[in-house]
């Protein structure tokens, strides 16, 4: 399967007491919060090295589409509940639940961070990677989420793209360009047509 497989600083005069710094994860949610839709181009890479192209859309809470290119049959859409993928070249669609995928971390910005993710310590300050899994459902794989410290970004930060590892030990990553944070999306972004008949779906 394809899909399984990255200032301006104010000048204050310092306070009496010092105030700790934010946490990198209290960062990440900030993002998350920070940001209502994004559309982005992305490379998808599965574990042998095949890699395919297309655009994401996404709309938090819970909706994301990626549209592969042309040639690529499939389509994987989420429309807040569940993920749908749709396979038109043998007309066979799968849905599960959001929360059972590691892009649930990314898609719902009230998810509680401190009991899902860690940082994974890096040499480039420029660069945050957060690492996430369901601590009760190791079999729904984990997410590594890479991150951009960018001035200018919702919460100084700008995804890159993530790298998702399942339980089979089937590993795929993908890469963001040309990203565009809280442009209007429509909600008929996440409408698709079912192979199995006639007429678009929600």
């Amino acid at each position: 399967m394809i899909f399984r497989s990255l200032g301006l600083a104010a000048a204050l005069a310092m306070p009496a007491v010092a105030l700790a710094a934010p946490s990198p994860l209290a960062d990440v949610s900030a993002h998350l919060r920070a940001v209502e839709t994004m559309t982005a181009n992305f490379v998808q890479t599965d574990r042998n090295g095949k890699a395919v192209s297309g655009t994401l859309t996404m709309k938090r809470p819970g909706r994301i589409r990626f549209q592969y290119q042309k040639g690529v049959p499939l389509l994987i859409v989420g429309d807040g509940k569940a993920l749908t993928m749709i396979d038109y070249s043998v007309k066979q669609v799968s849905r599960w639940p959001i929360g059972s995928s590691p892009l649930g971390i990314l898609l719902d910005p009230s998810r509680d961070l401190g009991s899902a993710a860690t940082i994974v310590p890096q040499a480039d300050p420029r660069v945050l990677l957060v690492a996430a899994k369901d601590p009760k459902h190791p079999e729904y794989g984990t997410i590594t989420i890479a991150f951009a410290r960018m001035a200018g970004a919702p919460a100084g930060l700008s995804l890159r793209g993530w790298t998702t590892l399942d339980a089979q030990g089937n590993r795929s990553t993908v890469q963001l360009s040309d990203q565009r944070f809280n442009v209007p999306v429509s909600d008929k972004s996440f409408r698709w047509t079912d192979p199995r008949q006639q007429g678009p779906r929600r």
